[in-house]
C-alpha cells in the first residue's frame, strides 16, 4: 500500500494537467466547518459544502510540498484511497488555543473554510494537525459525494463590484490576489481605489514580489459599508461593517480580525483568488495575517505600506513574526523544545541541521552573537510608552511618533552590528526573547525599519509563488 501511495503521489507531481483532468472538474468546492475547543480539547463539525466558480489554482501543483502550516487538509480519492490534493494552512482557532483564555478552559467556536478543485468522484476530506515532532496526525475526516444534495449549487449572489488592479495572465498560471474593502462608506469608493493602488504599488516595489510581478494577478472588490471605519472596542467605537473587522482581537489592541468567515467567503466567491487581503478604512495602526487565510491592513495609518507587506508575508508565505518584545495574547505560541514550522524561525535544537544553513556564510557562529541586551533595554522602554498610550487612549499621531522614534534609534543600532546583513541564528523571535532565533538581524518581519525581507524570508516567498505558478 505504501508503494502504491508513493507511485500515485509521483504521478500527480509529474503528469501535470492530465492528472488534474482525471480527478477534478473546472469548478471550485468550498467546505465550511466549525472549529471549537480549548487548549486541551478540539472539535471540528461540518457546516456545509458550497460550489464556487472556476478553480483558479495550479493544475499541476496538486500536492503541497512546502511543509508549511499548523494544519494540513487532504482530498483523498475514495476509489484509490490516495491523496489527490493537499494544502497546508493556519487558522484563528490555531492561534486561539495558545491564549490564556483557552488554557483556562474557555470554549470558543470559529467558522473556517477550505477550498479545492471540485473532485469528479466521491472523496474523503481529511484535516490533520501538526504534532510537536513536526509530523501531522488526523483530527477530522468526512466523506463527500460531489454529486449529492449536500453540495449547495445555488447561484452566487452579487456582492460588491469587482475590478482589475493589474492582470498578467490565466489564473491557473498566476498567483491571484483578491483585495476586499471594509469600512468604506458609499462616498468613499474612490478612496478605496486609491488605497488599493498605493498599497499594491508598495508590495510590488518590494523584493521578491518586484521581480516576480509577472506571476501575479491582482483584483479588488468594492464592498460598501453603511458607515465609515471599523470597530475599536478599547475606545468604545462600534461600527457595523460588511466584513465585521474589528481591532482588539484576542484582547490585543492593534490586532484586527473578523469572525464572519462565511460572509467573507460568499463575497469573495465570485472572483478567482489564491490569496485574500482586506484593506479597512481606519486611521489607527493595525492589521493581521494568518497563513492561507487572509491578511488585514489599516489603509489610513502612516505605516500602512509596511503593514500591508508584513501581514501579507504572514498570510501568503507562512512567515512568522520575528519580534519578541511586543505584548501578545499568546502564552505558548511555540512550546519549548519544538521546532517552529514557520520558515524564518528556529529553536536551533540541532545547529548542524539548521533549516537555512545553505544560505549561511562559512564561519558564521551559531547562535550568532549580537548586542541583544542593548536593543532589548531600548525597545522595552518604548513598549512601556506604547502601553501608556493605549491606557490613555492616545491619538493615532502619537503612536506614529513612537514608531518614528524607534526607527530612528534602532536602524543605526542594528546596522552597526558585526553580523548585520549576514545569515545566522540571532536570538529573539516568535514572541520569545530566549530560545527562538531569526535568520538575520533585521527584516520586514522584525522591525519597521527601511530593510527588505531577509534572504530566508525571500526564499520562502519564492517557493510559495512557485506552488501556484509552476
Amino acid at each position: 500500500m505504501v508503494i502504491i501511495r508513493m507511485l500515485i503521489a509521483a504521478w500527480l507531481v509529474t503528469s501535470g494537467a492530465s492528472a488534474y483532468d482525471e480527478y477534478f472538474t473546472e469548478r471550485t468546492l468550498r467546505m465550511d466547518y466549525f472549529h471549537s475547543g480549548t487548549a486541551r480539547e478540539e472539535r471540528i463539525s461540518l457546516d456545509g459544502v458550497r460550489l464556487e466558480g472556476p478553480w483558479p489554482g495550479s493544475r499541476t501543483q496538486l500536492l503541497d510540498r512546502t511543509n508549511l502550516g499548523k494544519y494540513l487538509f487532504e482530498i483523498v480519492d475514495a476509489g484509490s484511497n490516495q491523496p489527490i490534493f493537499s494544502r497546508g494552512f493556519a487558522s484563528i482557532y490555531g492561534e486561539w488555543e495558545t491564549t490564556g483564555e483557552a488554557a483556562a478552559g474557555t470554549w470558543k467556536t470559529f467558522h473556517e473554510s477550505v477550498r479545492f478543485p471540485e473532485p469528479r468522484r466521491p472523496f474523503q476530506l481529511v484535516i490533520k494537525k501538526r504534532k510537536s515532532d513536526g509530523t501531522f496526525s488526523e483530527i477530522y475526516s468526512t466523506r463527500i459525494d460531489p454529486t449529492s444534495r449536500i453540495v449547495n449549487r445555488s447561484t452566487l449572489p452579487p456582492n460588491g463590484t469587482g475590478w482589475s488592479v493589474f492582470e498578467s495572465g490565466d489564473p491557473q498560471f498566476k498567483v491571484d490576489i483578491l483585495i476586499l474593502g471594509d469600512g468604506y462608506a458609499a462616498g468613499e469608493t474612490d478612496k478605496f481605489h486609491a488605497d488599493v493602488q498605493r498599497l499594491v504599488g508598495v508590495l510590488f516595489e518590494t523584493e521578491p514580489f518586484k521581480s516576480r510581478k509577472k506571476d501575479f494577478n491582482v483584483r479588488a472588490v468594492d464592498v460598501v459599508s453603511a458607515e465609515s471605519g471599523i470597530s475599536n472596542p478599547r475606545k468604545g467605537v462600534w461600527r457595523t461593517s460588511p466584513l465585521g473587522l474589528s481591532f482588539n482581537a484576542f484582547d490585543s489592541d492593534r490586532y484586527v480580525l473578523t469572525y464572519q468567515n462565511r460572509t467573507l467567503r460568499e463575497i469573495a466567491a465570485l472572483w478567482p483568488y489564491d490569496a485574500l487581503i482586506i484593506a479597512f478604512n481606519d486611521r489607527k495602526y493595525g492589521g493581521g495575517g494568518i497563513f492561507n487565510l487572509w491578511a488585514t491592513v489599516s489603509s489610513g495609518t502612516g505605516p500602512s505600506g509596511y503593514v500591508f507587506v508584513h501581514e501579507f508575508g504572514h498570510s501568503f508565505a507562512g512567515l512568522g513574526d520575528e519580534y519578541y518584545t511586543s505584548s501578545t495574547a499568546y502564552e505558548e505560541f511555540v512550546p519549548p523544545g519544538v521546532e517552529p514550522w514557520e520558515p524564518n524561525i528556529t529553536a536551533l535544537l540541532d545547529p548542524a541541521e539548521l533549516k537555512w544553513k545553505h544560505l549561511m556564510d562559512v564561519g558564521t557562529p551559531l547562535p550568532t552573537p549580537w548586542n541583544k541586551d542593548r536593543y532589548d533595554q531600548y525597545d522595552l522602554s518604548m513598549q512601556a510608552k506604547r502601553t501608556q498610550l493605549v491606557e490613555r487612549k492616545a491619538s493615532d499621531e502619537e503612536y506614529e511618533e513612537i514608531f518614528r522614534e524607534v526607527k530612528k534609534a534602532t536602524t543605526p543600532m542594528l546596522n552597526s552590528e558585526k553580523y548585520f546583513g549576514k545569515v545566522g541564528a540571532f536570538e529573539g523571535a516568535g514572541y520569545r526573547s530566549r530560545g527562538l532565533f531569526r535568520p538575520q538581524l533585521d527584516c520586514i518581519m522584525f522591525t519597521r525599519n527601511e530593510v527588505p525581507f531577509c534572504k530566508v524570508c525571500a526564499e520562502a516567498i519564492h517557493k510559495v509563488i512557485d506552488l501556484y505558478t509552476r
